[in-house]
């Protein structure tokens, strides 16, 4: 049994050996000089010559394709890695770039106004359910020499006044609030009336007051402060009317009025203390062209 299985053993050493051989015998030898055994081994070894051909040409695809979809797959995350670095820093550009717009213009703001005023920031603000800001809150108080009236400014207009004060804070009451009343005057013509806000929480809006029936107002006439009364100086740029109701009777029309202010946008407003003067009607007439929102008669 034993001597069977070492005869086995040796057979197949053999032939393993002899197997290549002959093939590959039959492959270097030249054509011509072929015989019928070298032929018989070449028809037999191409087929399974043509599957490993093909099975290697298989292999090889797909391991080519597996390490280029790799290494786009680590190139795509490189790319929106600094697609997302780039637009953090476009938006930190263009933050920087608007806040120093409106730095500039409060700054020219307060070489306009001249006198004695306090720069100060909104950090707070109170909205309605209609996401309308009906509240600021400054971060200058009375420990800042604020107090209660003084008006409040921002770079397209009038804002309001102090309400109250506490600590290094206060509230700004807003002209279109309903408590809010401001003495005005219509640019163009000279019509006086009393700006009050209308205390809407879907919009911001404030109506005219005691102006007469044949006082010729119209739509995008821009409103000023009077400077009457002394709580306001004179030709702070208010709003623009956008509407016009004129009754049968009476003695007065309405007058809508939209405020020159947007108040949910606002960031850094100018405080105006003691010894503050208004620009001329003059001057807040040419920047009221480019500053005050555009209304439409309806």
């Amino acid at each position: 049994m034993n001597q069977f299985k070492r005869l086995r053993d040796a057979a197949i050493s053999v032939l393993l050996l002899a197997v290549p051989f002959f093939v590959l015998s039959a492959h270097l030898r030249d054509p011509a000089r072929t015989n019928a055994f070298d032929q018989w081994v070449l028809r037999a070894t191409s087929g399974i010559q043509s599957v490993a051909a093909s099975t290697a040409r298989w292999v090889s695809d797909v391991l080519e394709e597996y390490v280029f979809l790799v290494e786009v797959g680590q190139d795509n995350e490189r790319l929106r890695a600094q697609v997302a670095r780039l637009e953090e820093e476009r938006q930190r550009l263009r933050a920087e770039g608007l806040e120093n717009r409106r730095l500039r213009s409060l700054l020219q703001l307060r070489e306009r106004i001249g006198g004695d005023v306090l720069p100060a920031e909104v950090i707070g603000r109170d909205v309605s359910p209609f996401f309308r800001v009906t509240r600021i809150e400054l971060d200058r108080g009375e420990r800042d020499r604020v107090q209660p009236g003084m008006p409040v400014v921002g770079t397209r207009g009038l804002v309001g006044q102090v309400r109250r004060t506490f600590g290094h804070y206060c509230d700004v009451l807003l002209v279109v609030d309903r408590s809010s009343a401001v003495d005005v005057v219509v640019q163009r013509t000279g019509a006086r009336g009393m700006l009050r806000g209308t205390g809407e929480s879907e919009r911001y809006m404030s109506r005219v007051q005691y102006l007469g029936r044949e006082d010729a107002v119209r739509v995008g006439d821009l409103l000023h402060t009077s400077g009457l009364g002394q709580r306001f100086p004179a030709s702070i740029l208010v709003g623009r009317v956008s509407r016009i109701v004129r009754q049968d009777f009476g003695l007065w029309q309405e007058v809508e009025v939209t405020p020159a202010v947007d108040f949910s946008t606002l960031d850094e407003v100018l405080v105006l203390t003691e010894g503050s003067r208004a620009q001329s009607l003059e001057e807040a007439a040419e920047d009221a062209d480019d500053e005050a929102p555009r209304v439409q008669e309806p």
